[in-house]
């Protein structure tokens, strides 16, 4: 049941786009992330900087703003969608420190918050997505074999040093969650993302 929550979520989004992007509203807990987070990749493969307003979505698309209001005391901050999560149950939105500095929730850490769309930003990188990685070429082809299986397409990159990494080339930033989604219901979680070029 769990694993169906994101895609009726992700449904229900395609529907109410349909009347404006106004139309997505959604209340629950944010939470706000830095740290041993600062520098590195976020999913859709920026550095993350948790000095600038963005903030991590389960569902919205890359590139989406949305204003986040804190409902104890109305303070509200735009924010850009470019990482995915939280992966906290009953959170809704995972904020950067200084997003949630302008709303006013550094010191509790948590805050009940209302989100609405703002902007969709269409995002025309590429994506590649890679699985893992082997020393042993029988084994890189071993997993290829597995996904193909599975009706998957990867594909190989030899590293100079004889690794072989299994990935997925070109994905568009449209289709990533459905493959990320459908690689962690095949139990390959542990997934590298990285920009194209």
């Amino acid at each position: 049941m769990k694993r169906l929550f994101p895609a009726l979520l992700t449904v229900l989004m395609l529907l109410t786009a349909a009347s404006g992007l106004a139309a997505f509203d959604q209340k629950g807990l944010a939470s706000w992330y830095g740290g041993k987070f600062q520098g590195r990749l976020t999913a859709n493969g920026e550095v993350f900087d948790t000095n600038q307003l963005t903030a991590a979505h389960k569902t919205l698309p890359f590139g989406t703003i949305v204003r986040v209001t804190n409902m104890e005391n109305n303070e509200s901050v735009e924010v850009r969608i470019n990482d995915r999560g939280p992966f906290v149950e009953g959170r809704i939105i995972d904020l950067s420190r200084a997003a949630a500095e302008a709303i006013g929730m550094t010191g509790l850490g948590v805050a009940e918050v209302r989100i609405k769309t703002v902007e969709k930003v269409k995002d025309n990188s590429t994506f590649i997505v890679q699985v893992a990685a082997f020393s042993v070429a029988d084994n890189a082809a071993s997993l290829k074999e597995k996904l193909l299986a599975e009706g998957l397409k990867p594909s190989f990159e030899q590293l100079e040093n004889g690794i072989i990494r299994v990935v997925f080339r070109d994905i568009e930033a449209g289709s990533l969650d459905s493959l990320t989604n459908r690689l962690a219901e095949l139990g390959y979680t542990n997934l590298l993302v990285r920009k194209n070029g």
